[in-house]
């Protein structure tokens, strides 16, 4: 299988995916930082968890250029993109719009998130999601974070309460982020690095490969948890990552 060499390390809780997979793609680039402090310096949500425009907010303030694809039609219009799936230049008074319009709380959360992503650098696309867009990457050996829906990824129980008790009945779909680092153009296979640990698909690894038509259902079905987005993160050529954290990746 075609892909890079990717390290990821088990995330500490139930709730610490998203920074956990930020480590690891620092980690990729060369960017050294203990794990702990990447948890602690990227904002969670009040339930637990985070979103990928917070995520995204991190890397842009380290120094990165970071393209989230969302496909999350809860928080945005397809119309608020142009054909080549380039947000439209008044993206942002949609989002505030939206926030406006809309009384929902984490909805109107996710909109400043995101309107936050925007102000600090980052870009917003809306493309078909396609097995072509995620070879576009890892053949360019650029692992791709993906939030998604771990309910249908992992074909487990929904789940329910703080400490995430499976409950077929009562339980409600879990949002989740992983990093694909590798595809097989033949076997449609894609290699995911997973924090979280044990996991249903590979119990005592955080490597294994899925079939990409799950993982693109998955990431699709993550709009049900304010997922359902592909981030992107490349060392900026403009803009250097703090000196002390860094070294040269062999």
């Amino acid at each position: 299988m075609d892909g890079v060499h990717f390290e990821i390390q088990p995330q500490p809780n139930d709730t610490t995916c998203g920074p956990t997979c930020l480590h690891a793609l620092y980690g990729y680039f060369g960017d050294q930082l203990p794990l702990d402090r990447v948890i602690n310096e990227t904002v969670s949500l009040s339930e637990g968890g985070t979103l990928g425009s917070l995520l995204g907010q991190h890397a842009l303030g380290r120094g990165y250029d970071a393209t989230i694809y969302t496909f999350n039609v809860r928080v945005f219009d397809p119309s608020w993109f142009d054909e080549h799936g380039h947000g439209l230049p008044d993206l942002q008074n949609k989002l505030e719009q939206q926030i406006q319009a809309k009384e929902n709380a984490r909805l109107q959360y996710a909109c400043r998130a995101y309107q936050g992503f925007l102000d600090a650098g980052g870009e917003l696309r809306m493309k078909d999601l396609t097995r072509g867009l995620i070879r576009q990457y890892l053949n360019r050996s650029i692992p791709i974070m993906a939030g998604l829906s771990s309910t249908f990824l992992y074909r487990a129980k929904r789940e329910i309460g703080a400490d995430c008790t499976p409950d077929d009945i009562n339980g409600l779909p879990t949002g989740h982020f992983v990093v694909l680092c590798g595809y097989d153009r033949h076997s449609k296979m894609v290699r995911v690095a997973d924090p979280y640990l044990p996991n249903p698909i590979a119990p005592r690894d955080n490597y294994y490969v899925v079939n990409v038509d799950r993982v693109v259902c998955a990431i699709l079905l993550g709009a049900l948890t304010y997922d359902a987005n592909l981030m992107i993160l490349t060392p900026s050529k403009h803009k250097g990552l703090p000196s002390g954290d860094t070294h040269c990746r062999q």
